[in-house]
């Protein structure tokens, strides 16, 4: 249920943080890290897999993913396992694996009172099942659109069918226990004068201290 408090002040706190496409979930991570949080960008450690399992991918997908200097095109390789499950069910079988266990080694490396995992793929992380709190990210439809289209430079088709593969992304998490906390990020401004955005700032601060209130103790 969202905003209740959770148990066991004293232990370290396993945060997840997730959203849909272009909410913004990397911005309020970025936010988190000026609060000296440690963040765990699950995206990118995965593209360290996918160098890490070249050789494996190219014999699956073929070496037509490779870009000009020799590495794995990622939209390519994403063009490959779009719309197919059976594709990308072989591909998550070659990553997952390294990055399930890169992120339990750096969970037991954290020496501080929280730590947060960044992964739009959140419920698929081994970490999911041992997360005290989860912050979902949200932003309107046509803000997620046009930041989307400022991104990617996809045609509005493109873009469509991406979204319309993500409808049901926020259903998935209310399937577990773990305390979720929405955080509406819908601004384009950067700047800490603007309402929105220290409306963005007051939120996560609101949600820190509950998920472990020595934050408002100013003790992390």
């Amino acid at each position: 249920m969202e905003d209740s408090k959770t148990s066991k002040v004293n232990k370290q706190k396993i945060i997840g943080l997730t959203g849909n496409c272009c909410a913004g979930k990397n911005h309020v991570a970025h936010l988190l890290e000026k609060r000296h949080i440690p963040v765990l960008d699950i995206d990118k450690l995965g593209h360290q897999i996918i160098e890490a399992e070249k050789k494996h991918i190219l014999s699956r997908f073929g070496e037509e993913i490779l870009g000009p200097l020799g590495l794995i095109d990622r939209k390519l390789l994403g063009q490959k396992v779009f719309g197919r499950p059976k594709e990308l069910k072989a591909l998550e079988e070659i990553i997952h694996p390294g990055v399930n266990t890169e992120t339990l080694t750096w969970i037991s490396t954290q020496k501080g009172e929280i730590c947060v995992i960044n992964a739009a793929l959140l419920h698929r992380s081994s970490a999911y099942g041992i997360l005290d709190a989860l912050i979902i990210v949200e932003a309107s439809f046509i803000v997620r659109l046009l930041r989307a289209r400022s991104r990617d430079k996809l045609c509005w088709t493109a873009l469509l069918k991406r979204f319309w593969a993500q409808r049901d992304f926020s259903s998935q998490f209310y399937k577990n226990k773990t305390d979720i906390y929405k955080v509406e990020n819908s601004g384009f401004f950067a700047s800490k004068r603007h309402p929105i955005e220290k409306k963005l700032e007051n939120r996560i601060d609101e949600i820190l201290s509950r998920i472990q209130p020595s934050f408002r103790e100013g003790l992390i």
